[in-house]
C-alpha cells in the first residue's frame, strides 16, 4: 500500500513540475524568441528603405513648361 502512496506522490509532483515549471518556461522563452524576429525584420526592413536611392521629386515632369524664347542682349 506504501508503494502505491509513493508512486502518486511521485507522479503528482512529475505533473507539478511539467504543468507549473517547464510549460511556463517554454512559452515565455518562444514568446521572447517570437518578439526578438519580430524586432529584427523591423530592423532590416528600416535599413532596407535608408538604403534604398530615394529620387528628388520633379512637380515639372511631364508638364510642358511653355514657348522657349531666345534671348538677344539689347545694347
Amino acid at each position: 500500500m506504501a508503494k502505491y502512496i509513493f508512486y502518486a506522490i511521485l507522479l503528482y509532483m512529475a505533473y507539478r513540475l511539467v504543468f507549473d515549471v517547464i510549460l511556463p518556461i517554454r512559452r515565455t522563452t518562444k514568446a521572447m524568441k517570437d518578439q526578438f524576429r519580430q524586432a529584427q525584420e523591423q530592423m532590416q526592413q528600416a535599413q532596407e528603405q535608408a538604403q534604398q536611392p530615394s529620387r528628388p521629386a520633379s512637380p515639372q515632369q511631364g508638364r510642358p513648361i511653355g514657348d522657349y524664347i531666345d534671348f538677344e542682349e539689347v545694347k
